[in-house]
């Protein structure tokens, strides 16, 4: 067993642990920090793959804005983050059956595709794609508007998050 390997079956131990301590944990903000380690995992994943642009945008985008703004938010709402409803249903059993039918589903639909049984060396790899998206990002020909705009966006949104989490909004 390479290193590699070693390395992968870790990181999807860690992903999957931490997935499965999302959803059970009772506590929101233990729920937010557990998501911040499966994106994390994700991140290594990407960084093994030599995907080195995902790796980056994966740390800084998913676990450096999105989870350290929903745990931010968790924080600011100043409530007891403790679950006090039922954690069961009476028919669990029905959304357990449809979910691994649709898993099925979607194993077989990946595997019959051609592409998937394709090994690395024979797909095709663009070096120059780094280059051309952020050339696509910033021209004025390609998406700098959108980006803009999301951006004035996400601004704004953070803005009025912090508005009304301090409280003087009479």
């Amino acid at each position: 067993m390479t290193a590699d390997k070693i390395v992968f079956l870790l990181c999807a131990a860690l992903i999957i642990s931490s997935a499965l301590m999302v959803v059970t944990t009772r506590k929101l903000i233990h729920a937010a920090l557990w998501l911040v380690a499966a994106l994390f995992g994700v991140a290594i994943l990407y960084a093994i793959l030599q995907a080195g642009f995902l790796a980056v945008v994966q740390v800084v985008v998913y676990i450096g804005a999105i989870a350290i703004l929903f745990i931010f938010a968790v924080m600011l709402t100043r409530k007891e983050m403790l679950d006090k409803g039922a954690q069961t249903r009476s028919n669990w059993w029905l959304p357990a059956v449809l979910g691994v039918l649709i898993l099925v589903g979607l194993v077989f639909l990946i595997l019959g595709q051609p592409i998937f049984s394709r090994t690395a060396a024979q797909i095709p790899v663009e070096v120059d794609t780094l280059r051309n998206l952020g050339t696509a990002l910033v021209s004025q020909d390609g998406f700098v508007l959108p980006f803009e705009v999301a951006s004035v966006l996400l601004l704004a949104a953070l803005v009025g998050a912090v508005y009304i989490a301090s409280g003087n909004n009479n």
